[in-house]
């Protein structure tokens, strides 16, 4: 549990039909959320107390990132994370360079914490993490004060020298991304007056209600065209905090198309997070005539959270409405899953994000669903997919999972529905974000 970045062998693994999905699972906690709960609770003065915090590489290397500018954070005996913060301003100098793994949103977020502080951080990463740009970062955290070095292209490894005080910054974000609006504002909370995103296409908010949970001073004004103005008051105090971390809608996607195309199955799925910048997938399988049935609708830490149900559904392929893309970006890989599963043509748009994730996903989910039998067009942005109408898939290639944790699920998932197996290369990725993907798999072919 203490190692972020392990280097595991590979680990290859064949995905077969077995029968319906039956039961009722808890997936791990929501990794956006487990991110922003660690930094702000090392921030804080005091001790936050965090359960059913994703206990994946991604996570398990912001903790460490943590530790290494001076918070004390441990786990219990109890499976609950204990933070004892060093407050707003009180980030220290690390001994050595912090490695990130593959987490680029761990990176992303504490470029922007270091940037209003006195210190200089040297970030690393994997393979993967050290080909993905920083440069959408390196901009405005560049315009606020901070001096950083980074690697050709603006990538890891990349050196960040903060500067304190920093610059207040009015900044608009030039793409949807929750990351680099995350960053600017964590670097506004040591920066005084006032820090300001402007927000034309809304993302995932899980930043703005953590830092107001935690007692920033932080509004948001939505404009008559949409646009969103968050505006965060410097020199922050934050009090510490019990948070409990709800389920990963991002990991629940890969168990609700599971049951959506596999015949016969009913699964429930417990305590999924479904904040409404997150809850794309949820709107666009619905549309597409999935059985998706939310239960218990409850809220926990400021967050809706639900149980949902789902039935083996009957798909229609439908063009899906690029402007939904923000809310369920992590999603689209094994939405293209189901699309090969459903009747009719799906057509997706706008997804030029996809191709600077763990890897281009377009190509190469493109590629791997064309090797398993799936009809599948690639356009510049997105993907046009022609599918099967409920019949079994061909299967029977081997996937290059290309180190992406969510290449490797999707194509696990469509080996359910595949005449013969499909292998992934190397499983090993898909502990950067769900631990137990395969344990909680084989619980419901039981």
């Amino acid at each position: 549990m203490t190692d972020p970045n392990p280097n595991p062998r590979p680990s290859p693994r064949a995905f077969s039909a077995s029968g319906p999905l039956q039961g009722r699972i808890a997936i791990p906690g929501d990794k956006s959320i487990s991110h922003r709960a660690l930094m702000l609770s090392a921030l804080a003065v005091g001790t936050s107390r965090v359960t059913g915090l994703l206990e994946g590489h991604d996570v398990l290397a912001t903790a460490a990132a943590m530790r290494a500018m001076g918070a004390s954070i441990e786990r219990t005996d109890d499976g609950a994370w204990v933070i004892d913060g060093v407050g707003v301003g009180g980030l220290l100098q690390p001994r050595q360079a912090v490695d990130m793994g593959n987490s680029g949103t761990s990176t992303r977020l504490l470029m922007g914490l270091v940037a209003s502080h006195p210190i200089t951080v040297t970030f690393t990463g994997d393979a993967s993490l050290s080909g993905r740009p920083m440069g959408r970062v390196i901009d405005p955290l560049s315009q606020m004060g901070a001096d950083i070095t980074a690697s050709p292209g603006g990538r890891l490894p990349l050196m960040v020298r903060g500067l304190a005080p920093a610059i207040p910054l009015a900044y608009r974000l030039p793409m949807a991304s929750a990351q680099v609006k995350s960053a600017v504002l964590l670097a506004g909370l040591n920066t005084p007056g006032i820090t300001e995103v402007i927000e034309p296409v809304p993302t995932r908010d899980h930043s703005e209600r953590m830092l107001r949970g935690f007692g920033a001073d932080l509004t948001v004004e939505t404009d008559a065209d949409g646009t969103r103005h968050i505006r965060l008051c410097g020199e922050a105090e934050l009090r510490p905090q019990t948070i409990t971390v709800p389920g990963d809608p991002s990991s629940a996607a890969f168990f609700i198309v599971a049951a959506l195309i596999v015949p016969g199955s009913d699964v429930v799925i417990a305590n999924v997070g479904l904040n409404p910048t997150r809850a794309g997938l949820v709107e666009v399988l619905q549309a597409m005539g999935g059985n998706i049935e939310l239960q218990n609708a409850r809220e926990v830490g400021g967050e809706p959270v639900a149980d949902l149900r789902v039935r083996h559904s009957s798909l229609k392929g439908i063009a899906v409405d690029p402007a939904i893309a923000p809310s369920m970006i992590d999603e689209y890989p094994i939405l293209f899953v189901a699309a090969a599963l459903a009747e009719g043509r799906t057509v997706t748009t706008g997804l030029d994000e996809l191709r600077v994730k763990e890897s281009d996903r377009l190509a190469v989910m493109a590629a791997g669903l064309t090797a398993i039998g799936a009809r599948v067009e690639e356009s510049a942005d997105g993907l046009i997919i022609d599918g099967t109408g409920g019949d079994p898939l061909p299967g029977g290639a081997t996937i290059a999972g290309h180190l992406d944790h969510r290449i490797c699920m999707s194509f696990a998932i469509a080996g359910l529905v595949s005449k013969a197996p499909v292998m992934i290369d190397d499983m090993a990725p898909v502990a950067t974000s769900f631990p137990n993907f395969e344990a909680l798999l084989a619980s419901l072919q039981s």
